[in-house]
């Protein structure tokens, strides 16, 4: 699998030497993901974290009356996985699934820990990949609790442009908090002229 798409990620925030990338790389363990299979099930401990080359994967909780709430698309160029069962390495709360057959580069928690002796600089990336979700999270948080429906629905498609039009309705309402049914009818409203 091609590792172009992740070295040009790592420099969007860091420079590396060939030596250095050369070392990263020598890391990574390929994945293929078939379309609706697990990376992770909820109870799994999550011993990486996982970059998308190609196609998609999803995060999401089940509640107790099993609706699915989406926290997360990852399209290509796109990084996924528990946070907090990768910190704690006790059980996940979280199913990862691929939307479409995938490819993933996988990082495993004890090879990251070597890559930080060996290449200081890579804890800076990954502290500003953590920073950017955290900002992110909390965004989606406060959208969630003052935007409508309408409003998430349009946040959405700012941050996910490429998936809009290819993901199935059902999961862009989990990600937005709303059913199906009402995001359809939402979508089917004439727009009004202001």
């Amino acid at each position: 699998m091609d590792t172009a798409l992740l070295l040009k990620n790592i420099a969007m925030h860091i420079s590396l030497t060939g030596e250095e990338a050369a070392y990263f790389v020598s890391f990574l363990q390929h994945r293929k993901i078939k379309k609706k299979h697990f990376l992770y099930q909820e109870g799994d401990i999550n011993k990486f974290q996982a970059f998308i080359v190609e196609g998609c994967l999803r995060s999401y909780s089940i509640d107790k009356n099993g609706f699915e709430h989406v926290l997360q698309f990852a399209p290509p160029g796109w990084w996924i996985g528990d946070m907090q069962s990768i910190i704690t390495q006790e059980p996940g709360t979280l199913y990862i699934d691929a939307v479409d057959d995938s490819g993933v580069m996988l990082l495993f928690k004890p090879d990251l820990e070597k890559i930080y002796t060996a290449v200081p600089k890579f804890e800076r990336f990954f502290r500003i990949l953590a920073e950017n979700a955290l900002a992110t999270c909390q965004h989606r948080l406060i959208g969630n609790l003052s935007l409508s429906a309408k409003e998430r629905y349009e946040n959405f498609c700012r941050l996910y442009p490429s998936l809009v039009q290819c993901l199935p309705q059902k999961q862009v309402a989990a990600y937005i908090g709303v059913t199906p049914e009402f995001l359809s009818k939402m979508l089917n409203q004439p727009a009004v002229e202001k």
